[in-house]
């Protein structure tokens, strides 16, 4: 592994994961905030972190002496960043802060240093108006929380060069995450696809279908379930694209705008693609290999099953009498 110098701007709750990770992975990580008072405490509060994920063992036993030797809090955004190979923006959400900050970072950093942004949603051309040279600047969107989430966005803007996607997805392949690169597009593509699940979530409850707490229950324990193992295409071939065709047409008898069939999808059926069954589908998964997928789909789901009876189910309920602490 290539050791390289890093600044992550926005020692908060995303960046000051971030950079947790970025020192874990053995690169020389600097913390810039709004203050060298706020990036001490962030860095800090970071490493009293680590000891309690170390504790839990979420981190590995040398963590906190890994990232103590690895990460450090800088006086200033340009200090922070005057050297460095990469530069992570992690500020707050908002256009106006980001465009002052990214002009700040762009002044100070070399020419050569690749710029990357954490936003979950604005489009990274916007972003890129604020940026001198802003084909080395692109989106590297981590998700919440960085240190445990493994999938992280690359997002080029049009004019993005290669070479700094290139070292964006190798640094981030370095931390042992895995990265997926999408269009420049509002929301990208894990907001565009989770806003839609919690879109279609409030319109069952606001229809009185099902309470929240139902209908997390039905998404946790039935699609949701497979999701850590397989994406919407392949639950889909799988599934059968024919059947799928069929519920789209059973949907489109209340809202046959809303739930009109997928384009792509009726090409495919119309040609006899109906996913795994057939050999051909979205992923042309071969038709030889449907029992050995089987057997891992089936390995996975009694897998995760066994992990979720040894966790237990998620504090998100008040306690019972019996749970509730001493007062």
């Amino acid at each position: 592994m290539t050791t390289r110098t890093i600044a992550v701007v926005g020692s908060g709750y995303m960046g000051g994961g971030i950079a947790q990770v970025l020192a874990l992975a053995g690169h020389t990580v600097r913390i810039a905030d709004i203050s060298q008072e706020i990036a001490e405490q962030n860095l800090q509060r970071l490493l009293d972190e680590a000891a309690a994920f170390v504790a839990d063992g979420l981190f590995p036993a040398d963590a906190v002496e890994r990232i103590r030797e690895h990460l450090t809090a800088a006086p200033s955004i340009e200090e922070a960043v005057a050297d460095a190979d990469l530069i992570e923006e992690a500020v707050p959400e908002k256009i106006e802060i980001k465009h002052e900050t990214l002009r700040r970072i762009s002044a100070a950093a070399r020419p050569d240093a690749v710029i990357g942004s954490n936003t979950s949603t604005i489009l990274i051309e916007r972003l890129a108006e604020a940026v001198e040279r802003p084909e080395r600047f692109l989106g590297v969107h981590f998700s919440n929380p960085a240190p445990f989430i493994p999938g992280v966005e690359i997002i080029p803007h049009a004019g993005t060069e290669e070479a700094a996607i290139a070292l964006a997805e190798a640094v981030v392949a370095e931390t042992g995450k895995e990265t997926a690169r999408v269009k420049d597009a509002t929301g990208f593509v894990l907001n565009r696809l989770q806003y839609a699940l919690f879109h279609e979530a409030t319109q069952l409850v606001e229809e009185g279908v099902a309470t929240p707490e139902d209908i997390d229950t039905i998404v946790r324990t039935t699609f949701g379930f497979r999701l850590p193992f397989f994406g919407p295409f392949a639950i889909a071939d799988m599934a059968g694209l024919d059947v799928y065709s069929f519920c789209y047409a059973s949907l489109q008898t209340r809202w046959p705008e809303r739930f009109a069939t997928p384009d792509s999808l009726q090409e495919l059926v119309d040609a006899g693609k109906f996913g795994t069954k057939s050999g051909a589908g979205y992923l042309d998964v071969p038709a030889a290999r449907t029992p050995e997928l089987v057997a891992y789909r089936n390995r996975a789901y009694v897998a995760m099953q066994r992990l979720k009876d040894e966790l237990g189910p998620a504090p998100i309920h008040p306690a019972t009498a019996d749970e509730a602490p001493a007062r």
